[in-house]
């Protein structure tokens, strides 16, 4: 049995495989609402054999959206096209995972292939963003963000719960806190974009406090049977690496006291300025860091896209799980092309019975 193939359980879950789909956002929806292009696409993705498909980042209030075309759960009523996804990734045999997110100073963004970029003050479309301190990320993103109250602060992290709760009763199994990639949890931690002077900033516990806080309050909603996650940046990328590896550690190790099961290891993309050595597997050392010295299951992603370096990953213990995601939008049967390229038994099996039924039989022609 090759590492890639072999059950993972957290928790009450258990996977199939080690194969995750991690979220990928499809600027697709409208008010927050999922349709059927997210029920489409979730659903084949399932189909194609991954252990677990987690949907994108889904905002918990409307200023949280990444863009006007992000998914919701600030209203009971985006929950019923939540559970028609988290259905049909579990019929595929997939554990259905979703991503809770608020975008912070991101915020109020056109979508990628509309520029990428703050939606102008005169559009209607836009929104005035949040951030611990009011400073706006540069370049494209360039609105000044208003530095959040108290009261901000608190009902934030209010909205996490609900949304929680929401996605729970939603029939999602493993939920992932967005806690990464320069959004507003990830602010909070940043001495990029966080200059507060309260209890919210300045030194290591200030600058943990809301992700710790926020972290405690969704445990205590979250079924304690379910694996509760989180994406976290570890590291920038801008000169300051080992300082905030270890801080990012230290704070990983706080936030398993509390109750987290799983990280998925990431960057912060905190500043544009960031020079990011793009490579294969290339977050591997980081998270096998972040296992060893936090003693905590993680997974990464970031160009794992070959069954051979899934393999390795895996085999070397830099990771528990893997994280395969634009490979996927290639060719959602991923899956089945690792297993057969790995020598997997039954390779076709991997697939739901009324695909594997005809590819078990299947030689293609010379």
């Amino acid at each position: 049995m090759n590492h890639l193939f072999t059950p993972f359980t957290l928790k009450s879950i258990t996977l199939r495989n080690r194969i995750a789909v991690p979220p990928m956002c499809q600027y697709s929806a409208e008010d927050g609402f999922t349709n059927d292009w997210h029920r489409s696409h979730y659903a084949g993705l399932a189909r194609g054999g991954a252990g677990l498909v987690i949907v994108e980042a889904t905002a918990v209030s409307p200023e949280g959206r990444i863009s006007p075309a992000c998914t919701g759960l600030w209203k009971d009523e985006q929950q019923a096209g939540m559970a028609d996804i988290a259905r049909e990734i579990k019929a595929a045999g997939a554990v259905p995972g979703i991503q809770l997110a608020h975008a912070g100073r991101k915020a109020s963004a056109n979508r990628p292939w509309d520029g990428d970029d703050h939606i102008a003050s005169d559009d209607p479309r836009g929104w005035s963003t949040l951030s611990p301190s009011a400073i706006a990320f540069g370049g494209g993103l360039w609105k000044e963000p208003e530095a959040m109250t108290l009261a901000d602060i608190q009902r934030v992290q209010a909205d996490f719960v609900a949304a929680a709760r929401r996605a729970r009763e939603a029939g999602f199994e493993w939920l992932e806190l967005h806690f990464a990639h320069g959004y507003l949890a990830q602010s909070f931690f940043s001495v990029h974009a966080n200059q507060r002077t309260d209890a919210y900033g300045g030194d290591f516990d200030g600058r943990s406090r809301f992700l710790l806080e926020t972290l405690r309050a969704v445990r205590q909603e979250w079924p304690e049977h379910l694996p509760l996650t989180a994406r976290f940046g570890v590291i920038e990328f801008d000169g300051r690496d080992e300082q905030t590896l270890q801080d990012a550690i230290r704070l990983v190790q706080l936030m398993k006291a509390e109750g987290l099961d799983f990280l998925s290891v990431s960057i912060g993309f905190s500043t544009p300025q960031a020079k990011i050595p793009w490579g294969p597997a290339f977050l591997a050392p980081f998270a096998e860091r972040v296992k060893q010295e936090a003693q905590l299951p993680v997974a990464s992603s970031w160009y794992i896209d070959t069954p051979e370096l899934a393999e390795q990953v895996l085999a070397a213990g830099q990771m528990d799980l893997v994280m395969v995601g634009r490979a996927h939008l290639v060719n959602p049967r991923w899956t089945y092309e690792a297993a057969k390229a790995l020598g997997q038994p039954d390779a076709a099996w991997v697939l739901p019975a009324p695909y594997a039924h005809w590819l078990a039989r299947y030689t293609p022609s010379q």
